[in-house]
C-alpha cells in the first residue's frame, strides 16, 4: 500500500489482486445497472472489445470500443452521481424520519456491507489499540460530525446548495496540507482558495439576509443557517481526509472505512433515540415505501457502493482525473434537487455556487498535478 497526495486525491493506493479487481469491477457494474477511487471496468478477460495485437500493432496501442469507453466513463463518474443524488434522497425523507436517524441509517448498514466485502476478499481486521483508536477518532470526525452536521444542514438549505458547500472541503484540505505536511501552494491554488472563500461568503451572506428578514429581530442566530451547518460538515470532512494518512498506517483502508462508518454511526443512533427522532418515537409507520427506498438508496448507493467504486477507480488509474471531477457532485445534486424537490437557486446563490466551484476546480487542478508528478 502506498499513500500519496492530499485532499480530494485519495491518499492511499491499495493494490488489488486480479481476483479482487474482477469482483469489484463486476460489483460496480451491477451497481450501475440497478441505479464515502479512474480505472478499467474489469480485467482484460472481461473486455471482449479490447484489441491488442502485438504483431499488427508493434507500438502496443490499445484499441477500445466506444461501448467500453462509455462504460468506463460511467464507472468514473458514478460515485459523484450517487453522492449528489443521495443528498436529494436524504433531503426528502428528513422531515419524516429525523436528521440523526437518517445520518445513522446512512452509515451503519453501509459500513457493515463494506466490512463484509473486505472480509470476503481476505482483508485483515484492525488489530491493536492504536488501530482501533485511530479508526474511532476517524469515525467521530469523518462520520459522526460530518453526517450529523450534513443532515442538520439539509433541514435548512437545498440539496444542491448544500452539496456545493460540502464539496468545498478541498479548500480546507489544501490549507491543512500546507500547514501539516509542508506542501506548497502555488499561484493557481492560492487564487482558487481566494475564489472559493468569496463564493462561500456569497452563499452565507444570502442566507443571513433571508433568515434575518424572516425571523424576529434579535432571535436569529448563526445556527439557524443551513449553510453554516454545511460549512461545519465540510470542515469535518476536510479533517477526516487529512486523517486518512494516519489511519492507514494502522489498518487496511477499506476495513478502516467500513469500521469508521459503523463506529461513527452508533453515537448518531444514540442521539437520535435521545432526541426522539420521528422514526424512533412511534412514527416509523409514517414512512412509506418511497421513504424507505430513499433511506436504502442513500446508504447502499450513496455510501457503500459509491465508496467501493471510488476505491476501485483510485487503484486502477489516474488520481488527477478522478480528483478533477469533484465538482460533478453538486451539479448532480442541484439538477435532481430541481427535478425531484423543485429546488431553485437565487441569483446570489447561483453566483456564489459558480465562484465556489471554480475555486474548488483550481485547487484540485493544482493538487492533482503535484500528485501525478509523484506517481510518474
Amino acid at each position: 500500500m502506498e499513500c500519496i497526495g492530499t485532499g480530494s486525491d485519495v491518499e492511499c493506493v491499495v493494490p488489488l489482486t486480479d481476483r479482487e479487481s474482477k469482483v469489484v469491477g463486476k460489483f460496480a457494474g451491477r451497481a450501475m445497472k440497478t441505479s464515502g477511487w479512474s480505472g478499467d471496468m474489469a480485467s482484460s478477460s472481461d473486455r471482449g472489445q479490447t484489441i491488442l495485437d502485438n504483431k499488427n500493432n508493434p507500438e502496443g496501442v490499445v484499441q477500445v470500443s466506444v461501448i467500453d469507453m462509455v462504460l468506463e466513463t460511467l464507472l468514473l463518474i458514478s460515485p459523484f452521481f450517487f453522492w449528489g443524488t443521495a443528498m436529494v434522497a436524504m433531503k426528502g425523507v428528513l422531515p419524516k424520519a429525523g436528521p440523526l436517524f437518517v445520518a445513522s441509517f446512512r452509515l451503519i448498514p453501509a459500513g457493515t456491507l463494506l466490512i463484509a466485502f473486505a472480509s470476503s476478499r481476505g482483508r485483515k481486521m484492525p488489530v491493536g489499540t492504536s488501530a482501533w483508536l485511530a479508526i474511532a477518532l476517524f469515525g467521530l470526525i469523518d462520520a459522526s460530525c460530518f453526517q450529523g452536521f450534513l443532515t442538520e444542514g439539509l433541514r435548512k438549505t437545498s440539496a444542491g446548495l448544500g452539496s456545493v458547500i460540502i464539496d468545498s472541503q478541498p479548500l480546507t484540505v489544501a490549507v491543512l496540507a500546507a500547514l501539516l505536511f509542508g506542501e506548497t501552494l502555488g499561484p493557481i491554488a492560492i487564487s482558487g482558495l481566494g475564489l472559493g472563500i468569496v463564493g462561500l461568503i456569497l452563499l452565507e451572506v444570502h442566507s443571513v439576509m433571508v433568515l434575518g428578514k424572516s425571523a424576529e429581530v434579535g432571535q436569529w442566530t448563526l445556527w439557524d443557517s443551513g449553510e453554516w451547518w454545511m460549512l461545519l460538515a465540510a470542515q469535518s470532512m476536510a479533517v477526516g481526509t487529512v486523517m486518512v494518512r494516519w489511519v492507514c498506517q494502522y489498518s487496511d483502508p477499506i476495513m478502516a472505512t467500513g469500521w469508521h462508518m459503523v463506529l461513527g454511526g452508533l453515537p448518531l443512533l444514540a442521539l437520535s433515540v435521545w432526541q426522539q427522532d420521528p422514526a424512533l418515537s412511534g412514527h416509523i409507520q409514517d414512512l412509506n415505501i418511497n421513504d424507505w427506498g430513499a433511506l436504502f438508496y442513500s446508504s447502499l448507493f450513496g455510501s457503500a457502493i459509491s465508496y467501493g467504486v471510488f476505491f476501485y477507480n483510485a487503484t486502477r488509474g489516474s488520481l488527477t482525473k478522478l480528483s478533477s471531477l469533484t465538482f460533478l457532485t453538486p451539479m448532480f445534486a442541484t439538477l435532481f434537487g430541481y427535478l425531484v424537490l423543485d429546488e431553485m437557486l437565487s441569483g446570489v446563490q447561483l453566483a456564489g455556487a459558480v465562484v465556489t466551484l471554480v475555486g474548488i476546480y483550481m485547487v484540485n487542478l493544482k493538487v492533482g498535478s503535484e500528485t501525478q508528478d509523484k506517481v510518474d
